[in-house]
């Protein structure tokens, strides 16, 4: 079912909903449909448009608050069987190796010191050509027609790490501290200047960052760095959003990160996903604590669908409880659907989430899937 604008807000902020949303967020992970065709799925179950997953159309509010320009052409370097080594826009080397990732990896990166940042700083100043009017336009008339308006801005771990990887990143925090306040004070000033425009012409309905700064052994980074370093930038953003009407505030991090919850809702971050539970995020727990302070999408241990269908029932028996459908969350899969995951499992899975849910059983004619993965850069 495609939800309208209003019905996903009305459920992601605890109002009326009319009903539970019941999504595939990211879809199968590599080699998954290999293993499902040779099973005997049909193409429209390949392409997940049998399940009649629940979806809300998304459009971008019309900016560019990523980098703007680039340091070098993207291009492959060297292409075999197994791996693509390429060079990015950043003028990173990425590896991606075939079969197993659909993101590939930087083997190096720009920044080691403020002398590098300097000399690429200005990708991530203000520029006026960051508003695209048509964009916007295109944006409003969208909303008219049941689009939720999205706006995404650079998130402060994740940015640092873009640029200097995982390691120098999280080292620099202590070793580098003036560096790290440049870098976030520059895109501060930059989002700032470029939303100053856009909520001026256009309403916004969720605020989007991609962090992603947590394993399963926990968070890299801890509430001391984020008071310090992201809650200024962070406040500065959201205070300007909401004071426009903004509702939402999404940050997109995997693993576990529990420990730093308390601090990230002091930011205004209001709605996570995905939320691992093989990292040890239980949104039933996760709930019981924060209440209507915290609205979640996914949830549901994408590894149970390995395993048999007793173990999938007592998975979504506990996730989907009564406690657990009175808005603020959207159920779905912590992340993509792994490989080894039987398709009859998979039926199973939708099925019988459906049923607890109070869903109507899917039909072969109702079929709908969108990607449900709400932080996407974009640069121009």
């Amino acid at each position: 079912m495609r939800f309208t604008r209003q019905q996903y807000l009305d459920l992601m902020l605890f109002g009326n909903a009319e009903r539970q949303m019941f999504v595939e967020l990211f879809g199968p992970l590599v080699g998954l449909e290999e293993e499902w065709t040779a099973q005997g799925a049909s193409q429209e179950e390949i392409g997940m448009r049998a399940f009649d997953w629940d979806y809300v159309p998304f459009v971008d509010c019309g900016a560019n608050a990523f980098f703007y320009g680039q340091l070098a052409n993207p291009q492959i370097i060297q292409e075999t069987d197994k791996y693509i080594i390429a060079r990015d826009l950043l003028g990173r080397t990425t590896k991606l190796c075939k079969g197993s990732s659909t993101i590939p990896m930087p083997q190096d990166y720009p920044v080691r010191n403020m002398d590098d940042w300097r000399k690429i700083k200005h990708l991530f100043e203000y520029n006026k050509k960051r508003v695209n009017l048509e964009k916007i336009h295109e944006a409003k008339d969208l909303r008219q027609k049941g689009y939720v308006i999205v706006a995404n801005i650079f998130g402060s771990f994740d940015t640092i790490r873009m640029l200097m990887g995982e390691e120098n990143c999280c080292i620099s925090y202590y070793s580098q501290p003036e560096l790290i306040h440049d870098i976030i004070e520059t895109i501060t000033h930059m989002t700032t200047g470029v939303f100053e425009q856009v909520l001026e012409m256009i309403p916004v309905d969720q605020l989007q960052v991609h962090e992603d700064m947590a394993g399963k052994a926990g968070p890299m980074i801890g509430p001391k760095q984020i008071i310090e370093f992201f809650k200024p930038y962070y406040e500065n953003i959201w205070d300007m959003f909401s004071s426009y009407g903004t509702r939402i505030f999404q940050m997109d991090s995997d693993g576990n990160i529990n420990p730093i919850i308390d601090v990230l809702l002091e930011c205004g971050i209001n709605s996570i996903y995905p939320m691992e539970p093989a990292a040890g995020m239980d949104i039933v727990e996760i709930r019981k604590k924060y209440g209507q302070k915290l609205s979640m999408v996914g949830g549901i241990d994408k590894h149970i669908l390995r395993m048999t269908k007793n173990d999938i029932k007592k998975e979504l028996e506990y996730k989907m409880q009564p406690l657990m459908q009175q808005g603020g969350l959207i159920f779905g899969l912590d992340h993509r659907i792994p490989n080894g995951t039987p398709l009859e499992n998979y039926r199973y899975y939708v099925d019988l989430g459906r049923e607890i849910l109070g869903i109507p059983p899917r039909k072969i004619e109702y079929k709908g899937w969108q990607r449900m993965a709400f932080c996407e850069a974009s640069c121009l």
